[in-house]
């Protein structure tokens, strides 16, 4: 009965319904620090402000930036840091940065 439980606790947390906090993650995969606090306030004139963006337009960046295919404009900047982020953590923060106020 135990291992039961134990496995029926597994499968809950390893469910989408625990998918990754965008918030979270847009902390602690340092984009606030290029992007701003609230997307919307760019540390270097020329990045773009993402706060309402949207979310499948700015994960398809994401992913283009992270496989090479995107690799024009700041896209270098970016792609030293998208090896910190998964496809499912790359979801999550295009579905938060969607909800930002710009």
């Amino acid at each position: 009965m135990k291992s039961a439980m134990a496995l029926l606790l597994l499968g809950v947390l390893a469910t989408p319904a625990m998918a990754a906090d965008g918030a979270k993650l847009y902390t602690e995969k340092t984009c606030n620090a290029c992007h701003g606090p609230a997307g919307n306030k760019p540390l270097m004139p020329d990045y773009p402000k993402i706060a309402g963006q949207n979310a499948k337009y700015a994960e398809r960046q994401m992913l283009d930036i992270k496989s090479g295919a995107r690799a024009n404009g700041n896209s270098a900047a970016m792609k030293g840091v998208m090896h910190l982020v998964n496809d499912e953590e790359i979801k999550a923060l295009a579905d938060y940065i969607s909800k930002l106020k710009p």
